[in-house]
């Protein structure tokens, strides 16, 4: 189909004009800054924003030479989603296969380590690790799915023209540029902040502009209700903007350096930090994934919403606690007690919103609990909703002080984390990647809902491995930690207590690689779905259908 919604306007000339412009000044003025950088890695950082400016210039006149290209006049950017959809695959698997490399280097120090090529250092490729899951993986799973989302609950094309297009590049870019610098020693060493404060202000435009894209989407829109996973994204969007904001204010050394100085110091960096650090879980990898889970298995299940005034509840609390939780990660440091008793108290009070969505969630499958059956793909998309009960109830037990004195610093907390991001933010990613290929390609359904199958239990195995492996080497950990012989010494060394850890390290590599086989096992099934293969499998049934094909 390749008509316009009513008062749709297609790209102009002007998009080619006005954007060569742009980028041709843009790859000017990086040319300028490599030649006359004052540190190696700002020359290699602007050599590299010349390549992506050049590349978005080749694109863009290879898409506009011809006239309007047939994308543009479809009633719904979908191009830009499948682009998405893409990136999400791609980033996932090299995420977790840093995350592969690096458990295995902790399990073994000399696996894949060189002293004379200092980016295969643990130290390196930690960050590389979380920054590729986290942001390059699940940011782009949110992008893709918002764009998606938003589109067809509001039943008008994405705002911006080609901005959604800036939007996916740029922030492409910022991925590379933030890799590359955790690669060659670039970091202002604040988790999951780790970027550099050029590679942080265009994330800072990037950023905008996709927030330009999705409320000027919502602004145009067709239908009067704002369906309340659009609630969730723009929460996600408008409060990662003001954290990354804050927690990145710098002075750089110099405007053609990589360095920088924060602007807190102190207690109050600390707290800036972990007022970032908690709600950048809060807000990336709880409220844009629930946002996520309020669509696409309402979708799936072919059921509505359990409860949509449960859910506006649900969306109203967690948005108003989770931002005070942050104080929790400080406890028993310089940070004042009242402070730690605020994270504290909120963090528990998190337990209830969240418990309210995980109900939502599940409860919407009444009426439809025999699909899990024959479904892997809601059974993904199931499980991840009780994996965030469960982390949504371990976090606000760790948070209280009594338990948080023997968990923290401790492998107890990897466990937790992971049990959230693979269980909850990696199974509802990998059900959305499942649903969006068959209804962006035009599929039936999936090339093999057994592989999904094998998907699912590799995978879920691999989880249980890991996070339980950690559970019992990060309690192991903290008793062994306080542990106080008569005399009242210390009864066990730290080295004592890494070598008894050294099995279950061993375990949670295990767990990494059958979490990383699913993974590629998804990335095989999608290919040959969107290349149009069907395979024959006995009872596969009718569950690979794309209810969304003719939206």
């Amino acid at each position: 189909m390749t008509h316009l919604h009513s008062g749709e306007r297609p790209a102009t000339p002007g998009v080619l004009i006005g954007g060569g412009i742009a980028l041709s000044l843009a790859i000017m003025g990086s040319i300028v800054a490599a030649r006359y950088a004052h540190d190696s890695g700002f020359a290699a950082h602007a050599w590299i924003f010349a390549a992506g400016f050049l590349a978005g210039l080749v694109w863009l006149v290879r898409r506009y030479a011809n006239g309007i290209p047939a994308d543009d006049l479809t009633p719904y950017a979908d191009g830009v989603v499948r682009a998405g959809v893409i990136a999400s695959v791609f980033w996932g698997i090299a995420g977790f296969l840093v995350g592969l490399i690096i458990a295995l280097q902790l399990s073994f120090p000399n696996f894949l380590y060189f002293p004379d090529l200092p980016f295969t250092n643990f130290g390196r490729l930690r960050p590389l690790h979380t920054s590729a899951v986290i942001f390059a993986f699940g940011g782009n799973v949110l992008i893709a799915t918002s764009f998606y989302v938003v589109q067809r609950t509001s039943k008008a094309r994405l705002f911006g023209g080609i901005l959604p297009w800036f939007v996916f590049g740029g922030y492409q870019l910022f991925i590379v540029i933030a890799a590359t610098g955790y690669l060659m020693g670039i970091t202002q060493s604040k988790e999951y902040a780790e970027p550099e404060w050029y590679a942080d202000l265009w994330l800072t435009i990037v950023w905008v502009c996709y927030l330009l894209v999705f409320v000027g989407t919502l602004w145009k829109r067709k239908e009067p209700h704002i369906y309340v996973a659009n609630w969730f994204y723009l929460a996600f969007i408008v409060t990662i903007a003001m954290l990354h904001i804050v927690n990145n204010l710098a002075v750089p050394v110099s405007f053609l350096g990589s360095k920088s100085v924060q602007l807190f110091g102190g207690v109050q960096d600390a707290l800036t930090q972990w007022w970032y650090g908690h709600n950048a879980v809060g807000f990336f990898l709880t409220a844009g994934f629930l946002a996520i889970m309020y669509y696409f298995i309402p979708k799936r299940a072919e059921r509505p919403v359990y409860s949509y005034r449960l859910s506006i509840v649900h969306f109203w609390s967690l948005i108003f606690i989770y931002i005070w939780a942050g104080p929790h990660h400080l406890h028993y440091t310089a940070l004042p007690e009242w402070a730690q008793t605020l994270g504290m108290t909120f963090s528990v009070m998190l337990w209830m919103p969240s418990w309210g969505g995980m109900i939502n969630g599940l409860m919407t499958l009444s009426g439809a609990w025999d699909k899990l059956r024959t479904d892997p793909v809601l059974r993904m998309l199931v499980v991840s909703v009780a994996f965030y009960g469960m982390s949504t109830f371990e976090g606000p037990v760790m948070s209280v002080k009594a338990v948080n004195a023997l968990s923290h610093y401790t492998d107890w907390t990897i466990g937790h984390v992971h049990s959230g991001a693979l269980g909850w933010v990696g199974y509802v990613s990998f059900g959305a990647l499942y649903c969006l290929v068959p209804w962006l390609w035009g599929r039936k359904q999936l090339y093999s809902l057994k592989l999904v199958e094998w998907h699912f239990w590799i995978s879920t195995v691999g989880i249980l491995f890991y996070i339980t492996s950690m559970w019992i080497s990060g309690i192991m950990q903290g008793l062994m930690w306080r542990a106080y012989n008569d005399f009242g010494f210390l009864s066990y060394s730290f080295v004592e207590t890494v070598e008894a850890m050294h099995p279950y390290y061993i375990i949670r590599a295990l767990g990494g690689a059958l979490f990383l086989i699913g993974a590629l096992i998804m990335a095989y099934n999608l290919w040959r779905t969107a290349r149009g293969d069907v395979k024959s499998e006995a009872g596969a049934g009718s569950a690979g259908l794309a209810p969304a094909a003719a939206e």
